[in-house]
C-alpha cells in the first residue's frame, strides 16, 4: 500500500505538470487510446496519430529505462508480475472509459481544467480500480519491461491493451450521447 501510495502521488503530480507544460505543444498526447479517440473525432489525421503513438511508446520505454538506471536496477528486464483475469480486465476497461470521458467532458465544459482533472482522475483510479489503472497502451507496454511492483507480464499486456481500447471506445460512445458530436469534434480540434 505504501508503494502504491508513493506511485500514485508521483504519477498524479507529474501528469499535471506534463499536461500543463506540453498541452500547448502537442495537445498532451501521452496515451494511444486517447489519441485514437482524437483521430476518430477528426482532430488528428492518421499521420499525426501514428507519430504520436510512436512517440508515446518510445517515451514510455525510455522512461522505464531511466527509472531503472536511477534506482540501480538492470535497464533491460521483463516483468514477471501476473496481471490477468476478468476483474483486472474490467478494471482496465473502466479506468480507460473514465479517463476518456474525463478528458472529453472537461474539454467541453472547462478546458483549462484538463490538467487537474486528468491528474486527479488517474490518482483516484489507482485506488478504485482492481488493475491500478494503467489506462494507457504505451504505459502497459513499457511496464512489461519492468520487473518491479508496477510491472505487468508481457503475456498479460495484450488483454490489458484490448480492454483499454474497448474502454476508450465506450468513453467516446457515452461522450457522443452526452455532448453533441459537432461540439466534441470542435473541442478536440481546439485541444489537438
Amino acid at each position: 500500500a505504501v508503494a502504491l501510495l508513493g506511485n500514485t502521488i508521483a504519477t498524479g503530480a507529474m501528469l499535471f505538470v506534463l499536461i500543463t507544460m506540453l498541452g500547448p505543444i502537442s495537445g498532451a498526447h501521452f496515451n494511444p487510446a486517447v489519441t485514437l479517440v482524437f483521430r476518430l473525432l477528426g482532430a488528428l489525421d492518421t499521420r499525426q496519430a501514428l507519430g504520436h503513438v510512436a512517440a508515446q511508446i518510445a517515451g514510455g520505454i525510455i522512461g522505464v529505462w531511466a527509472a531503472h538506471a536511477m534506482f540501480g536496477l538492470s535497464v533491460l528486464e521483463l516483468s514477471a508480475k501476473v496481471r490477468t483475469g476478468p476483474g483486472q480486465w474490467t478494471g482496465e476497461t473502466i479506468a480507460t472509459f473514465g479517463l476518456v470521458l474525463t478528458i472529453l467532458g472537461t474539454l467541453r465544459h472547462r478546458a483549462q481544467a484538463v490538467p487537474a482533472a486528468v491528474a486527479l482522475y488517474i490518482t483516484a483510479a489507482y485506488w478504485f480500480t482492481s488493475s491500478t489503472s494503467f489506462a494507457n497502451p504505451a504505459i502497459t507496454l513499457a511496464r512489461s519491461l519492468s520487473d518491479t511492483f508496477a510491472g505487468i507480464a508481457p503475456a498479460d499486456a495484450p488483454a490489458f491493451i484490448a480492454c483499454q481500447l474497448a474502454g476508450a471506445m465506450l468513453g467516446l460512445g457515452l461522450a457522443r450521447l452526452l455532448f453533441p458530436e459537432a461540439d466534441l469534434a470542435k473541442d478536440a480540434l481546439a485541444d489537438a
